[in-house]
């Protein structure tokens, strides 16, 4: 999500905008650490700007807020545009409310989850939106914070909770989950081959001592890793450590909910831009507009049925890569994938599938008896 620099002056970075920073007004929260680039910044800006800049007041949802990279050049573009902020992180939304002080006239900072999508829409009054953004994955003030255990290159306590005012630690997560328990949230969500041998190094180490830091954690897992396999693939606790952030967030469960949810609120032209950072969050992304960029009729009738066509259409062919300037600017935008989409307009579909009509008849008739051939 992008990595920021605290250090009370702009910084011009290649490839993104100039990042501008903020003296807290009023609330002490402490120095940010590293420096934020928001990831494809200046592409999701293009994406959206069909949707957002349609003349009249647009409301654009950025899911996954953090520290607003985005959300600001959202807003510096559009002067019409309510944003609606999301983050499960009571940091990150009091140093984006502090970086958006001067937008505040149009902006909801929702303390949230994206899978509260609905709930938040009902509440503050707003029937559809018009476009939405999903920056998934860790943000850069919960990676570069030592406190919060997210980094297996700092000792830290084992927390990796997002939303530190709710759910279980990662260290409950260690100390209390049976073997089969572990090795399948490793295999699964960290997509670890050597699940099942770290699992038993886990529990061999609690009982003769509860397990509380990163390192000691980051230790055991290389340890539990055959040195062929370590000399390659980075950190080999770099898995480990998705797998366990991935569980304590129930990251994909609320991706799974939130992403049909998103697509249901869009208005007729309303966009979403999703960045992925690995591979179980990307596969349930294109799954999700998968389902609403095809058919769902009958592929044998020469007709498509009422209601059965396609109610999205793909911005990209596939997924989207960095090039090598944005990953020069931002190293962790390496492995992030874009998809994006559009809400198709029903009537112009109608007459998409009217034409569809002709020609499917046109064809079939060339092959009929006695027709003879174009």
């Amino acid at each position: 999500m992008g990595i920021w620099r605290y250090d009370g002056s702009a910084v011009a970075t290649a490839g993104a905008r100039e990042e501008r920073t903020f003296q807290p007004v009023g609330v002490d929260m402490g120095e940010l650490r590293g420096t934020h680039v928001p990831v494809l910044l200046e592409r999701c800006l293009e994406l959206l700007a069909p949707a957002l800049g349609r003349g009249g007041r647009t409301v654009h949802v950025d899911a996954t807020l953090g520290l607003a990279g985005h959300a600001e050049a959202v807003l510096e573009a559009h002067p019409e545009t309510v944003l609606i902020g999301l983050d499960r992180d009571t940091e990150a939304l009091a140093h984006a409310r502090v970086r958006l002080a001067r937008f505040a006239d149009r902006v909801h900072l929702e303390h949230a989850v994206y899978d509260e999508l609905p709930e938040v829409l009902e509440r503050l009054g707003y029937p559809g939106i018009d476009g939405i953004l999903f920056d998934l994955g860790v943000s850069s003030l919960q990676l570069d914070a030592p406190d919060r255990g997210f980094a297996y290159a700092q000792d830290a306590p084992l927390d990796m909770r997002m939303d530190q005012t709710r759910g279980v630690t990662a260290e409950e997560v260690v100390n209390t989950y049976a073997h089969p328990d572990l090795a399948r949230v490793l295999r699964v969500y960290g997509e670890e081959k050597f699940a099942g041998r770290i699992a038993s190094a886990i529990i061999r180490e609690r009982e003769r001592a509860r397990i509380t830091s990163s390192a000691r954690l980051a230790e055991l897992v290389r340890d539990s890793i055959p040195a062929p396999a370590r000399r390659t693939g980075g950190h080999p606790a770099k898995r480990t450590f998705q797998a366990l952030r991935i569980e304590v967030n129930r990251e994909l469960a609320a991706l799974e909910t939130a992403l049909p949810s998103a697509l249901d609120a869009l208005t007729v032209g309303g966009r979403m831009v999703v960045l992925s950072y690995h591979s179980l969050e990307d596969r349930l992304t294109k799954a999700a507009l998968a389902d609403r960029v095809r058919s769902k009729g009958p592929i044998d009738l020469p007709v498509e049925l009422p209601g059965s066509g396609p109610t999205f259409r793909l911005l990209s062919r596939g997924a989207e890569l960095p090039g090598e300037a944005e990953v020069a600017a931002n190293p962790r935008a390496a492995s992030v994938r874009l998809r994006a989409a559009e809400r198709l307009d029903p009537n112009a579909t109608e007459q998409g599938r009217t034409d569809r009509e002709r020609s499917r008849r046109r064809v079939k008739g060339m092959h009929q008896p006695g027709t003879g051939s174009a």
